[in-house]
């Protein structure tokens, strides 16, 4: 006898919410009864606009930071300072330092950090096109701005290692941030004072 197949449609709804980071199963169940519960054009609406999102967002070809129009607002602005660039690990980065409204320089977003126990490289992410941007739009200033962990040190040393050749001088954020937390989670003042008392390295 054939095995009639079932399906679960709020199974199925809080196995791809549990895929999102910080969603755990419990959590993505919750969710998925909440959904389930809510009038279906409102859900429609959240689908289509997380599609149509998705579908919309691409990486700015100068710094790499999520934008919907290519170059991104920040690097097409005339006013910012061009000749300073503030590198992090993700756009989620950008986010929280524009939220400080004291940083009028570029960005520079790598798309991660080195980790060779996870057989990250400095070929995987996007230390190349930073050289290249040191070597054509005449920086002075490369301002590393890396979470103050492992793979965030490493990467900040990798680069002032290979930055430092081209006469540019390369500063990281003072540690007033705390030591294993995420940049995007810092208070603006926390980060103000990060960046004021940036040091040499």
């Amino acid at each position: 006898m054939k095995k009639r197949e079932t399906t679960d449609p709020i199974g199925m709804m809080a196995a791809q919410l549990s895929r999102l980071p910080g969603i755990g199963r419990k959590t993505a169940m919750r969710l998925a009864y909440y959904i389930a519960a809510q009038p279906q054009e409102d859900v429609r609406e959240l689908a289509t606009a997380l599609w149509q999102g998705r579908r919309a967002v691409r990486m700015c070809s100068r710094c790499g930071n999520y934008t919907a129009q290519d170059p991104c607002a920040i690097c097409a602005d005339s006013r910012r300072r061009h000749d300073t660039l503030c590198v992090v690990r993700d756009p989620r980065d950008v986010s929280a330092i524009e939220r400080m409204h004291e940083y009028h320089g570029g960005y520079h977003v790598l798309h991660g950090t080195i980790s060779p126990i996870n057989g990250i490289g400095p070929d995987d992410i996007r230390i190349k096109e930073l050289i290249g941007r040191v070597q054509q739009e005449q920086i002075r200033e490369v301002i590393i701005a890396t979470n103050p962990d492992v793979e965030g040190e490493a990467t900040a040393a990798y680069i002032a290692r290979v930055l430092k050749p081209l006469g540019v001088l390369v500063t990281r954020l003072a540690h007033g941030m705390p030591v294993g937390g995420d940049l995007e989670y810092v208070d603006e003042v926390t980060l103000n004072k990060a960046f004021e008392g940036r040091r040499e390295i």
